[in-house]
């Protein structure tokens, strides 16, 4: 199974641990791919200046199961840039999306999410803006909520930072059964921090079945 991950200029880089817990996975199921995407291929800086090297253009990028679309300050300026939003559109009908923390805000500006429900990063440093609160008032077609992860199916949206992890566990246990999830959880030494987390801030899950 191939994932992608989306990133971009001034993605956290917090939320590559998202290609961390796929390459943990890899141990159990070696059959995973993983590829970095961006809006060109070639280097990408980070916030705050790391720079990692994008595998392909989103674009022109060959196809994937799952595009994972990541988050951070950049996300502002990626809303803006057309040729990200139609790509996500176009992957829309064949390729299971995800957002991670504000990636979810990017995917709101595609439209993917209208008539859904979907959720994104809450916390911020005062005077920031809550993310989740931008989402709700610039799309009102979007049936936003308080959620560690919104799963509707076609389209998964995860809340802030480190929820990105537990979005990715949520997906191998979707993908690839509860045990797969479970043994990836273990070997990173995660499991207390899932089990706890679905525990106080659980995930909505709306997907037929």
């Amino acid at each position: 199974m191939k994932f992608g991950i989306f990133i971009y200029d001034g993605v956290e880089p917090i939320d590559l641990a998202t290609f961390g817990v796929l390459s943990m996975a890899r141990r159990i199921r070696p059959e995973i791919e993983i590829h970095t995407l961006a809006p060109e291929s070639g280097p990408v800086k980070l916030s705050n200046g790391l720079t990692v090297v994008a595998d392909h253009a989103l674009r022109s990028a060959p196809a994937v199961d799952v595009l994972v679309v990541t988050g951070g300050p950049g996300w502002v300026e990626e809303c803006r840039r057309p040729e990200t939003l139609a790509a996500l559109r176009e992957r829309a009908g064949t390729t299971l999306l995800v957002s991670v923390c504000t990636g979810g805000m990017i995917l709101g500006a595609s439209g993917v999410l209208d008539g859904r429900a979907a959720t994104t990063k809450r916390e911020v440093v005062p005077p920031e803006i809550p993310p989740i609160r931008q989402l709700a008032e610039r799309y009102p077609g979007i049936d936003v909520r308080e959620a560690s992860l919104v799963d509707e199916g076609t389209v998964v949206t995860s809340g802030g930072v480190t929820l990105c992890i537990d979005a990715m566990l949520h997906l191998l246990n979707r993908l690839f059964g509860g045990n797969v999830a479970a043994e990836t959880a273990r070997i990173m030494e995660y499991q207390r921090a899932w089990s706890a987390n679905l525990e106080q801030f659980p995930p909505l899950v709306r997907r037929p079945g």
